[in-house]
């Protein structure tokens, strides 16, 4: 593809030379009723054209790209928003699990405290 993009470019860009060299007569440019100063041959008309199209094409691609951007975004603000919903209803069923042992432990146990794992305490620095 980048070979074939390189190809089109070379046939593009020699094409305008082309263009550009065979045609010397006088020719005049106007936009929206005014006549363009500084443009009086047709190689001229012919460059504004091309630099007309340039930023074209260069305003599609940033719409584009910004396009794709949002997309982005948003496809990952929906996986971040799924896999939330995901961790929150993990949590819940775990959090009734414990409940429910915790009920279970109170009823075996006749309400006594479940034992809690002591912890290792470091000596004392000095």
């Amino acid at each position: 593809m980048i070979f074939l993009g390189l190809v089109l470019v070379a046939v593009a860009v020699s094409t305008g030379v082309a263009v550009v060299m065979e045609n010397s007569d006088p020719a005049t440019l106007s936009a929206f009723g005014k006549s363009v100063p500084g443009v009086d041959n047709e190689w001229q008309v012919f460059l504004a054209g091309a630099v007309v199209a340039l930023l074209f094409v260069l305003g599609v691609s940033v719409a584009m790209s910004g396009m794709r951007r949002s997309l982005d975004l948003r496809r990952e603000l929906r996986d971040l928003r799924d896999e939330h919903e995901e961790v929150l209803s993990t949590m819940e069923m775990e959090k009734r699990q414990l409940q429910r042992e915790l009920a279970k432990a109170r009823q075996n146990g006749g309400g006594a405290a479940p034992a809690v794992p002591a912890q290792r305490v470091a000596p004392p620095l000095g």
